[in-house]
Parts: structure tokens; C-alpha cells; sequence
């Protein structure tokens, strides 16, 4: 019989809602539940696509003795990290506090008050390498709930303060200036990987917001080992087996540092990151690599990830059926070079293992292999490598699919507009920029109310209940603005400038311009969350100030430029110590410190030189570039205004820090002054 969780939107919820166990929503009725009855509360969170998520809910809460037990004794709530990063961020800090490390499942034993008192993640069902079982830690818990409550509730109190004494105040600090990014620059440098791209060792994640700085110091500084490290990381991660090499699209990190074997899940956030991190590097190098797995990750997301209500589905699960009932994580992805002669023939086979690094032994498990692009050199026949490629995809395209987590997430659809959108307009794409305008039109029409709230989530066009956090604000801001600039439509401009004002009102403190994750009329957690760091996406901090700094840029708006400054504050503190987890943050105080340029094109919307003046602004170099584009009496946006064409012909306007240089019709010009 289904527990409460058969009634929410959540695919990760929805996956346990038939579990043995009492479950419970995240909500204030569990809790007084727990008051009501005496008991601890059991909190665990996870998402859809996290395979040792599955592992535990198998061995664990599928069980029904185990169900039993945790029924009789605890209060049981399920969280979609997801659908609630407010809760997993403010829980996860306590579990990194106490143990040093933290990741998911996450597991954490809370008094009725939502105070925690235990901690861990992953626990098996026996014994193992020293860590107890999950029956184990359960049943100290019960005792020492039992017997020891009043240590129990110390403990919990002290954890509570601990955590309310680590807010953090850079938000009124000075903005980052040139010494600051060329440390941050530095720090970059020593963590670099030289051998094989990418910073640090294994595991080894994309770097795609530390790339944009780096693209950005390139444009702004003329320095080669800024364009270096980013080109030759983008090029390793290509060739690697993190990257699809027949479907196109990014697995979420990679085992070992050479970018061979990846945890197979494929999040939308990724690859919206990545597939504009290429896009630009093409834009500043011209390369035919970056144009390629651009434009086949964008073609990913449309076709894999895109929903029936023109929204982008979270993620793609790393498991799934081998064909024998087992689900094994990769199985979708590898091949062996039996299965690749099974598909080709000997002789095509023999080809495709050579260029795709198809070994006897394998890279991977049981004798298989990642496909990768291990030559970086010799003459393939193009045309016979395109064939070997569409029968494989073909091929895999008959195994039993991963699953999908269908839900919409906000923050991470934003992402998703802003990167259709540019490599539509870059690669003269029309079918990309209208699969961002579809999802840009599903987070008007289901996610924002009558007073420009945004909502987290939504799934099969239903909108979930959880409110949307700063990265949501920012986000979706940020694919509105890109929209803004590629299409000229002037409501994408209006838009993020509600979300934006929201920004400035409920998640900003008025005295020292801090950033908070959660309104100030959200629901209150042990601690109201905060953190400035970009981890597998930008922070709100860091994707707020830009989203800030760029609206302030297309009209002038100066509380939102001081917001920005203000926010940027805390990449001086960051930048040069951890310039990995500031990534976003960096790149926008390149932008702010060129300016950021403010390009007007005026001239008729069908005009060939207004379209070519237009594109050439989009393909300028200058980091953080806002374009407007429409004809000279258009007042859909704010630059557009007195904007005059010269001599009868289309023009544009290059400004920035309150001076602009003189109106040009040449497209040559331009570019020179974009940095193009």
C-alpha cells in the first residue's frame, strides 16, 4: 500500500512511495508528528539519478524488517535534495561540520524541534570497513533517544549554535580588482593538471564556471595561459569517456583524472554549463571541436531531456537494465568488442574500437570500455566514422534506456535558455533559440505567480509546492537576459527585472548587502542557508550578481550595479584562496571590470547589415557584452532609446562606464571594439 509520498511531484519521492516504510513529506505535520508521539525524526535526502540512493533505498527501505523497526521508533521524512536544496544545504553543513565530509544519500537524526544530533550518508545493511549498519546506527540512536535524552537535546542545542555562528558578512567588503583575479588566476595555475586538463585529481568534475573565467581573463588580459588551461581542458573533457561520444552530452564527473571512466548520470545543469563554456570557446578560438560538442550537446538536451510541456527534465539516472533484470550503472553506455563486431561487422568493428579506444580488457567493468577519443592524431575516413556512429547510436538505442527524472527545476532551466539561445544565434540554430523560448514560456506561464514569485519546481505541468531559492531568481534571470540580447525582445528584459527586484527585497540584508539562499518570508529553517560557493552549478550569490550586474548594464538601473558590487565582495575574500569554488563569481567581476560593454544595434529587424551588426555584437569577446537590438524608434529596450541611424544605415553603439565611443556602421569596427 502507497505511503504519503504517492501524492507528490517529485520522481525521487515517487520512487519510494511504495517502500515499507511510514514515510513522510518534508512538512510541519511530520514534525508534530514526532512532538505528538515522542519520537526522533529520521531525515533522509537524495535525488532521482544518485545511485547509492537507490543502493540504500534497495537494501534498506524495501526492507520490511528494517521498515518495521524505523515505523515502531522514528518519525521518517524523505527530501528530494532537489526539489528542497534549502534543506539539504542547512543539513549538509552540519554533516560536514561533525564528520569532515558529506555527500548523498544523506542521513540525519533530528530532535521534533528539526535539530540535529547524528549524522552520516550512505549505511549498509551489515557491517562494512568500519562503518556500522544502517540496523546498527539505528538502534544506538533509539537507545541513546531513550536513555541519554538530555545529552541527546546538548548536543543538538550546541550544533544549533555552532551553525548560527558561521554566517558569513563579505557583503559589504570591496569589489575584486586586478590583483585579486590575477591570484585567483594563479591559484587556478598550481591546481592545473597539465598532463591531462581540469584542476585537481580524481574525482574529477568539470570545471565549466572556472573555464568561464578563464575565457574571460583571456579577453580582457590578452593572456595565453588563461585561453590554455581552458582550451586544453575543453579539449581532454571531449575526447574522454565523460563526454557521449555518440549521443552527445556530459556524464556529471569522472572516477580518475583522466576523464575516462564517468559516473554515468547526465544532469541537465552540466550540460547546460558545458554546451555554453564551448560555445564561447569557439567564439574566442574558432574551434571546430568546441562549434561540434556545442552543438551535439544542445541537441542532446532538445532531444533527451526536453518535456512534453517544453521544459527540461532534471537528469538521466547512471543505471540501468544490462538486460537481465540487473540494473548496473553504465550498462547503457559501454561496449565490448564483441557487442561492437555484433553491430559492424569485423572489419568496421576493428576500426571503431582503434578510434574509439575499444580494449580486450576493457576500461571499464567485466571487459568493458568507455568510448573515448584517444587519437589525437592520424587520418580517419570521415564519412565511414560518421556510419560506425549512427549504427551504434542506433544500436544502443535498442538497450533499455536509463531513467528519467522528469521534473522541471527552475534554476537549471535558466541555465538551459541562456545556452540554446547563444549557440542557436552563434550557429544560425533558429530550432535552438525556439527550444529556449519554449521553456523560458513554461516558467512564465507555470512557475511565476500574479506577484512574480517564482515556484522550485513543476512536472507533467503541474507546479510543485516548494517555494524557488536565489539561484532560481538568478538563473532564470540570467536565460531571460540572454533571451533579451539574442531576440530583442524587450518582455525577457521586463521579466528578469522582476525576479531581480525580488532579489533586492527578500534575499538581500539591507545592512551589509549580504545574499541569502531563501526569502526572507520563507519558511524558517534551524538556519537560514548561505553560501557563496559555485559547486556543481553557480551559486545564487555568484549567479545573482551576475544576473544584476547584466540587467544594470541593459538599463542603468543603478540599486541593482550596486548589488552587484556589493555581492562581488566576497569573491575578493575567495578569489585568490579558492579561486575552484568561486568560479561564477570570478567571471563576473571580469565582466564588471570591463565595464560591462553595453552594445545598442539599431537598423530595420530585416535588414542584412542590422543582422550582421547584431551578430557580430553577440560574438563579442568583451566579457559580460549585454546587446540590444531593434529599429531605431523601438522602445522594447532601454539602450535602444535616442539611438539615431547614421547616414540612413544600420548602426551600432559600444558604451561602457559612462562614455561611448562614436556610432559605427562597419561591422569590421565593431568587432575592434568588442575585442573580437
Amino acid at each position: 500500500m502507497p505511503n504519503r509520498l504517492a501524492h507528490e511531484t517529485s520522481p525521487y519521492l515517487l520512487q519510494h512511495a511504495d517502500n515499507p516504510v511510514d514515510w513522510w513529506p518534508w512538512s510541519a505535520e511530520a514534525f508534530e508528528e514526532a512532538r505528538r508521539s515522542g519520537k526522533p525524526v529520521l531525515l533522509s535526502v537524495g535525488y532521482s539519478s544518485c545511485h547509492w540512493c537507490h543502493v540504500m533505498a534497495h537494501e534498506s527501505f524495501e526492507d520490511q524488517e528494517t521498515a518495521d523497526y524505523l515505523n515502531a521508533r522514528f518519525v521518517s521524512v524523505k527530501v528530494d535534495r532537489e526539489e528542497r536544496p534549502d534543506v539539504d544545504a542547512v543539513y549538509m553543513e552540519a554533516v560536514q561540520a561533525a564528520t569532515g565530509q558529506g555527500g548523498w544519500p544523506m542521513t540525519v537524526f533530528l530532535t521534533p524541534d528539526a535539530e540535529p544530533f547524528y549524522f552520516g550518508t550512505y549505511f549498509p545493511p551489515a557491517p562494512r570497513q568500519g562503518s556500522p549498519s544502517f540496523r546498527q546506527v539505528l538502534e544506538g540512536v533509539h537507545s541513546a533517544w531513550t536513555d541519554r535524552r538530555d545529552e541527546v537535546a546538548e548536543v543538538a542545542e550546541k550544533i544549533v549554535r555552532d551553525l548560527a555562528g558561521r554566517e558569513i558578512a563579505f557583503g559589504d567588503t570591496e569589489v575584486p580588482g586586478e590583483e585579486d583575479l590575477a591570484g585567483a588566476l594563479l591559484g587556478l595555475t598550481r591546481d592545473y593538471d597539465a598532463g591531462h586538463g581540469g584542476f585537481g585529481g580524481a574525482p574529477k568534475f568539470p570545471p565549466s564556471m572556472a573555464i568561464e573565467f578563464l575565457l574571460r581573463h583571456h579577453a580582457r588580459t590578452g593572456s595565453e595561459g588563461a585561453l590554455q588551461m581552458a582550451a586544453d581542458t575543453c579539449e581532454r573533457m571531449a575526447r574522454g569517456g565523460i563526454y557521449d561520444q555518440l549521443g552527445g552530452g556530459f556524464a556529471r564527473y569522472s572516477v580518475d583524472r583522466e576523464w575516462v571512466v564517468p559516473h554515468f548520470e547526465k544532469m541537465l545543469y552540466d550540460n547546460a554549463l558545458l554546451c555554453r563554456v564551448y560555445a564561447h570557446l569557439w567564439r574566442s578560438t574558432g574551434s571546430d571541436l568546441a562549434r561540434r560538442v556545442a552543438l551535439e550537446t544542445a541537441d542532446f538536451m532538445v532531444r533527451e531531456l526536453r518535456t512534453n510541456e517544453g521544459g527540461f527534465a532534471s537528469a538521466l539516472d547512471a543505471d540501468s537494465d544490462d538486460g537481465s533484470g540487473r540494473h548496473v550503472e553504465g550498462s547503457y553506455y559501454v561496449w565490448t568488442p564483441a557487442q561492437l563486431v555484433e553491430v559492424l561487422g569485423e572489419q568496421d568493428a576493428e576500426l571503431a574500437a582503434d578510434y574509439f579506444g575499444v580494449t580486450e580488457e576493457g576500461t571499464f567493468e567485466e571487459g568493458a570500455s568507455v568510448l573515448q577519443l584517444p587519437q589525437s592524431e592520424g587520418v580517419f575516413d570521415a564519412e565511414r566514422i560518421a556510419s560506425i556512429r549512427a549504427r551504434l547510436l542506433e544500436a544502443r538505442g535498442e538497450r533499455p534506456a536509463p531513467g528519467r527524472d522528469d521534473k522541471v527545476v527552475a534554476a537549471w532551466n535558466g541555465l538551459a535558455v541562456a545556452a540554446l539561445a547563444e549557440t542557436g544565434a552563434y550557429f544560425d540554430r533558429p530550432d535552438l533559440i525556439e527550444a529556449a523560448l519554449g521553456a523560458a514560456d513554461l516558467l512564465v506561464r507555470l512557475h511565476l505567480d500574479e506577484h512574480a514569485r517564482l515556484a522550485r519546481t513543476s512536472k507533467d505541468g503541474r507546479v510543485g509546492a516548494n517555494a524557488g531559492v536565489l539561484e532560481d531568481y538568478a538563473d532564470v534571470s540570467e536565460g531571460f537576459l540572454a533571451l533579451a540580447s539574442v531576440t530583442g525582445e524587450g518582455v525577457w528584459l521586463e521579466f528578469a527585472g522582476f525576479l531581480l527586484d525580488h532579489v533586492l527585497v527578500q534575499f538581500t540584508d539591507e545592512e551589509s548587502g549580504t545574499l541569502y539562499d531563501t526569502a526572507a518570508d520563507a519558511e524558517k529553517l534551524i538556519r537560514r542557508p548561505q553560501d557563496p560557493t559555485d559547486n556543481a552549478t553557480p551559486s545564487g550569490w555568484s549567479a545573482a550578481a551576475g544576473a544584476l550586474l547584466s540587467y544594470a548594464a541593459q538599463t542603468g538601473a543603478e540599486p541593482h550595479r550596486a548589488a552587484a558590487e556589493r555581492a562581488l565582495g566576497v569573491v575578493k575574500a575567495l578569489g585568490p584562496r579558492a579561486p575552484r569554488f568561486i568560479g561564477w563569481g570570478l567571471a563576473t567581476a571580469e565582466a564588471l571590470l570591463d565595464g560591462p560593454r553595453e552594445v545598442a544595434v539599431v537598423g530595420p529587424v530585416d535588414d542584412p547589415a542590422t543582422k550582421e551588426l547584431h551578430r557580430a555584437a553577440l560574438l563579442a569577446t568583451a566579457p559580460g557584452a549585454v546587446v540590444a537590438v531593434g529599429a531605431p524608434d523601438s522602445d522594447e529596450l532601454p539602450l535602444l532609446a535616442e539611438r539615431l541611424l547614421v547616414s540612413g544605415e544600420p548602426t551600432a553603439y559600444v558604451c561602457r562606464n559612462f562614455t561611448c565611443d562614436a556610432p559605427t556602421t562597419d561591422v569590421d569596427r565593431l568587432r575592434e571594439a568588442l575585442g573580437r
